[in-house]
């Protein structure tokens, strides 16, 4: 029996998992109901699993009949603090969380693509592992899963990502940069507080933290190559306590992006530099702290063209289509720097279906019969990978 034909067997399985988990959104870090059901459903098939990484992360392993490589093909599972706006039969009883960016979808893909997996064990090559990683969301889980082991013995990575900007039918596979590089940054501004009518007895933590807001921008615009796409954002600034006085502190949060590694390593001395000299200037202080969220998530040249080539036998010729680079953090990266990957953007944009939404928008949904394609790329991309396919 061909892969289509054991993939049809679990049509209805995968829409039927797809809107369990999205009926039951959990945070991230908090996905316990849903990891729970996971476990379940692998049990359910004989496939070993194991805890990795964080408490509701879950690793399982599928070996093939024949040798071969190993590959790691990788779901997330939390949803968003979204209150959700679909009218669907199946939205999210757990109120205020949604899954508003298909973490639902990429778990029933999973579940499915084990299935196929598992019924085709002897024509599978070496080994398969799957990771139903947590806490996408807030970037922690993929780097626990790395540093719990889930890659040893691995020789490359796939994960698929439903995409709401993509028609159904299509899918981006591009290689090099797909997704950006994100941090945070916090930058402390001391000055002096006084009267309102006495400036000149104080120093202005307001007028010196607009300066710097001002002056970060003069980072991408002068301190990068104009071919650098980058981004920095201030997105709060709270300071004061009243009308008529001074304020003698302000707070500033922020994050940046981009697609390079020299970029993503260079921002944090670029945003100190300037936050530091611009409070100095106005006679303040600042002090900064970076966090590092993601790196850059970059799709390998090989591995892009194998997804390219799966697709096109799933879907068909015509389905792969050029999509620009999104400057959306993604910690698929946290794999994809150890060993060789790609995140494949299927699309399930219907808009007489009433998927028309992008990802995170409180109504957002997706064309629901694309998903059993996406599963079966899951499954054929790892046999193909461990079995050797040259593309």
């Amino acid at each position: 029996m061909g892969m289509k034909e054991v993939a049809e067997k679990y049509s209805d399985y995968q829409v039927e998992m797809r809107r369990w988990f999205h009926n039951n959104a959990e945070v991230s870090e908090k996905e316990y109901e849903t990891a729970k059901k996971i476990r379940e459903e692998l049990d359910k098939m004989g496939v070993e699993w194991e805890h990795c990484g964080l408490e509701t992360s879950t690793l399982a392993t599928i070996k093939g009949a024949k040798p071969g490589k190993t590959v790691l093909l990788r779901g997330d599972i939390d949803a968003l603090s979204v209150t959700e706006e679909t009218g669907l039969p199946f939205a999210s009883k757990t109120k205020g969380v949604m899954h508003a960016c298909g973490h639902d979808c990429h778990i029933s893909m999973l579940l499915t693509a084990a299935h196929i997996l598992n019924d085709m064990k002897d024509e599978l090559c070496g080994t398969v592992k799957l990771a139903w990683q947590s806490s996408e969301e807030v970037a922690t889980g993929a780097k626990a899963m790395v540093e719990d082991g889930a890659l040893d013995g691995v020789d490359a990575c796939f994960a698929v990502h439903v995409w709401g900007n993509v028609p159904a039918g299509h899918i981006s596979c591009d290689a090099g940069p797909r997704m950006g590089a994100a941090r945070m940054f916090e930058i402390d501004v001391q000055g002096n507080s006084g009267h309102g009518a006495q400036p000149d007895l104080a120093v202005d933590a307001i007028v010196a933290g607009s300066a710097i807001v001002g002056s970060l921008q003069t980072i991408v615009s002068r301190k990068l190559a104009p071919a650098e796409p980058a981004v920095v954002t201030v997105g709060t600034f709270n300071a004061g306590e009243r009308w008529n006085v001074i304020a003698g502190s302000a707070k500033l949060t922020g994050t940046t992006r981009c697609f390079s590694y020299d970029v993503f390593n260079k921002f944090p001395e670029y945003v100190e530099q300037v936050a530091t000299d611009t409070a100095k200037a106005y006679g303040c202080t600042a002090e900064v702290r970076d966090t590092l969220l993601v790196p850059p998530t970059v799709n390998d040249e090989g591995m892009s063209a194998l997804a390219r080539a799966v697709a096109q036998d799933i879907i068909g010729e015509e389905a792969p289509i050029h999509v620009p680079p999104t400057a959306g953090g993604e910690d698929f990266a946290y794999f994809m720097e150890k060993v060789p990957g790609c995140v494949l953007l299927l699309g399930v944009a219907d808009e007489a279906s009433g998927a028309c939404y992008v990802q995170h928008h409180s109504k957002f949904t997706v064309y629901e019969p694309e998903l059993i394609r996406g599963a079966q790329i899951y499954a054929k991309v790892a046999m193909d990978f461990n079995a050797g396919r040259e593309v």
